[in-house]
């Protein structure tokens, strides 16, 4: 099985590389991620004039890429710089208006860039339900933790009900629809979504009946790839930052990295990243498969891998920086928050296993 990419893949992931090395410092990552909007408007335009968000689509849904490589090489670049602006929801928002057909100019407008758009999909304390009214449903109840909710424009919303799921394409700015936004523990903007007597027409299904689950797995699917592949990223920088220190450090008139030790540690990090950077890969691959079992089974192991390993890399970076590793100034501690913080979106490590073993069971 052929592994390198293309050459188009390596100028798209070269040119996104360079561009946030050189325009995006920490200083400047942190200055939107934890400022009001969660994320920096001028960096998300800067990004979009290089067609990122395109990238992540096919050619039918108005892009030049959308394989499962192209998904990982763009969030593993993300990843790498911490980046905090909302193309997560642009890719899951985006896959399931395409999953679904129809749509085209919402679809059209978050392809480019120039819609912000949200995925809405875990329910808040009150689960959101539609009833039926006239040709279409009445809205109520809450989704929690809707990345850059406060940002979108549009949100896909996924309703539970008996059979098959309903997904709907609503405007964030209608009647009935308000959002409480914040700032999430490890930098970047959340919101919880409520719906209070929101009344949707039918043309806002997103996919026929019957076909909700399609949409909603084609969604949660290039989620789960995409944060793997922006952990394996994330992971890489944190070892690059990791070994810089331990070269640098100096204790008793030699560095640090030296001591037996603390290689024996770093050794253990830098084996573990390399699993789970071929866990991406294997998912990358099985994306584009026509076989959903082995498809979901290896997203679920890559999910699982990076929720493990992440947690191991941020507690041994930290610990082989010391008091440094802690500090808001040092970028390792964003990352090491990050890291952590990955495992519990779109199902955390122990669902992940449990899902893995289901599926296995099922082949």
């Amino acid at each position: 099985m052929n592994f390198e990419h293309s050459d188009d893949r390596r100028m798209l992931a070269d040119t996104l590389v360079r561009a946030l090395r050189d325009g995006y410092p920490i200083e400047t990552r942190n200055a939107g991620a934890y400022g009001e909007a969660g994320y920096d408007p001028a960096v998300w335009a800067q990004l979009n004039e290089l067609g990122i968000v395109s990238a992540l689509f096919d050619e039918a849904a108005g892009g030049f890429g959308g394989s499962g490589f192209d998904i990982m090489v763009v969030f593993e670049a993300l990843g790498r710089a911490l980046v905090v602006e909302p193309f997560l929801g642009a890719l899951m928002a985006g896959r399931a208006l395409a999953a679904g057909g129809g749509h085209d100019a919402a679809l059209a407008g978050i392809v480019s860039g120039e819609t912000i758009a949200a995925f809405a999909h875990e329910d808040g304390a009150t689960p959101v339900t539609a009833t039926p009214s006239g040709d279409g449903w009445t809205l109520s109840g809450s989704k929690a933790v809707v990345q850059q909710a406060g940002a979108a424009s549009l949100l896909v919303v996924t309703v539970e009900q008996d059979g098959d799921p309903l997904v709907l394409l609503i405007d964030a700015k209608s009647p009935g629809v308000s959002v409480r936004s914040y700032n999430t523990v490890e930098g970047g903007a959340a919101g919880d979504v409520s719906f209070d007597g929101v009344t949707v027409a039918a043309d806002a299904r997103i996919g026929s009946e019957g076909q909700g689950q399609a949409v909603v797995d084609a969604a949660v699917g290039a989620g789960l790839l995409a944060l793997s592949a922006e952990a394996v990223g994330a992971m890489d920088f944190v070892k690059e930052a990791t070994l810089g220190y331990l070269r640098d450090r100096k204790q008793f008139g030699v560095p640090i990295g030296k001591f037996q030790a603390l290689q024996h540690r770093m050794a253990t990090v830098l084996l573990e990243i390399e699993q789970a950077q071929s866990a991406v890969i294997n998912a990358a691959t099985a994306f584009d498969g026509d076989d959903v079992t082995a498809r979901d089974r290896a997203l679920a192991a890559a999910k699982y891998t990076i929720g493990r390993t992440g947690a191991l890399v941020a507690e041994e970076s930290i610990q082989l920086h010391g008091g440094i590793g802690m500090t808001w100034e040092y970028a390792v501690s964003h990352y090491a928050k990050r890291l952590v913080m990955i495992d519990h979106q779109l199902g955390d490590e122990d669902h992940h296993l449990q899902r893995y073993i289901e599926l296995a069971k099922a082949a």
